[in-house]
């Protein structure tokens, strides 16, 4: 939906002009098929049929994607009952109305659902109506455990946006970067899976079809001349200031309540001691936390993270500290410790998810981990080969990963420079 509709003034014609503007796009905001596909990558792992809440569906392309290629079982929610219609239609074709079911609702009340309903969330240029901040807090508990919510959100591109942007939006919908809104969600609860900066293609392929209907449009219509008026601002507004502004996806999973998870402090090194020595065969991990500690060069204040067991003992550790691709920052994430006691019970995935937040949040690109093939790629690893980046030692390929942290754009290529202790 058009973020425009906040300008609709209160009258049935206003209402019927936009709508009838809007009618027969393929789209209600920016947006592809091929941004669905990698949001859903972002996502992870679903369950086989996975259980789907579309909200905001408009003509449903997203709920298409979802149902044929994630074989999801997809409700797909919209108060405009036409748009339902179109999508119900565009199923049949398919052969998907089995798996698309459509709901006119308020994506602002919910109650009909019960908490867990959904493995997965998902609202592209939709969770505008109520906000972001109100959609994570109302969505999450529609989450079942490792669900994911998916959402995309205009955001600004720049630290410095213009005069003329910066008044538009004000007028309508307030705007932070993408660094904004994920610590906005990082401090409403989750953990974030990555985010998609939309390309340029994505505001033609709605604004394309908007225009077309605008030049088409009967302007003698009750309503239709402000409806026309409203859509040409954005998109002279896009096609003088896009550089400024831009849409993003978020895609996001709910923090496992069993762990409290924060930076570690000087009263915690003697237990984060005692995890490391103890989850590793030799004293040397131990040992090499506290020598990146007094490392100036290696060490990065509050990016050493421990997860906390309901009775307030610290259960696990992780550690996040420079090092360097060809001479550019990067980071290294080694140790991940779990205490003995308290290994496969997700400790440790906590506390792993926690530090990489905390990465991002504060403007780490890239992050290399050396470790099971099988247990990091969870959190978004791939090979670092991928990259072009290897270590300057022999290791199974697959062992050394990388996880960029921001998918903005291609990462440095190299050799990787390990702080001296590491001793490699």
């Amino acid at each position: 939906m058009s973020d425009n509709t906040s300008k609709l003034h209160d009258t049935s014609a206003s209402y019927d002009a936009f709508f009838a503007l809007h009618h027969g796009l393929p789209r209600q905001g920016p947006g592809s098929d091929d941004t669905t596909r990698r949001l859903l990558g972002l996502a992870g792992p679903l369950p086989e049929r996975p259980r789907v809440l579309d909200l905001g569906c408009g003509p449903g392309r997203s709920a298409l994607v979802l149902a044929a290629e994630a074989g999801a079982e997809v409700t797909a929610v919209d108060l405009h009952e036409p748009f339902l219609a179109e999508l119900r239609r565009a199923a049949a074709e398919r052969g998907l109305d089995e798996r698309v079911h459509t709901l006119r609702a308020d994506m602002g009340a919910l109650d009909a659902f019960p908490d867990a309903s959904f493995d997965l969330v998902w609202a592209e240029s939709s969770a505008w109506v109520i906000g972001f901040d109100r959609a994570l807090a109302e969505w999450r508990r529609l989450l079942a455990p490792g669900g994911t919510l998916v959402l995309t959100e205009c955001v600004w591109t720049t630290e410095r946006p213009g005069p003329v942007a910066r008044a538009f939006w004000e007028e309508h919908y307030r705007l932070r970067t993408v660094a904004g809104n994920a610590a906005a969600a990082v401090g409403a609860g989750f953990h974030l899976l990555g985010t998609v900066l939309q390309p340029e293609g994505d505001w033609e392929e709605y604004y394309g079809p908007l225009a077309a209907h605008a030049d088409a449009a009967d302007l003698s219509v009750p309503g239709m001349a402000e409806a026309v008026a409203g859509a040409r601002a954005e998109i002279a507004l896009r096609r003088e200031h896009g550089g400024e502004y831009g849409y993003a996806g978020f895609a996001l999973r709910a923090a496992d309540p069993r762990w409290r998870t924060r930076p570690e402090t000087a009263a915690d090194v003697p237990r984060v001691r005692e995890i490391n020595a103890a989850a590793f065969p030799t004293p040397a991990e131990a040992g090499l936390v506290d020598a990146l500690r007094a490392d100036p060069d290696a060490w990065l204040p509050g990016l050493g993270y421990v997860a906390e067991a309901p009775d307030g003992t610290v259960a696990a550790y992780a550690l996040i500290t420079r090092c360097h691709v060809d001479g550019v920052p990067a980071a290294a994430l080694a140790p991940v410790a779990v205490a003995p006691g308290y290994q496969r019970t997700g400790a440790g995935q906590a506390v792993v998810r926690a530090v990489l937040d905390a990465a991002r949040l504060r403007g780490e690109r890239l992050v290399l981990v050396l470790g099971h093939p099988e247990y990091y790629p969870r959190f978004g690893f791939v090979r670092a080969s991928a990259y072009g980046i290897r270590p300057t030692f022999e290791v199974p390929d697959e062992a050394m990963m990388a996880l960029d942290l921001d998918g903005s754009g291609p990462v440095t290529r190299g050799t990787i420079s390990y702080p001296a202790a590491f001793e490699v």
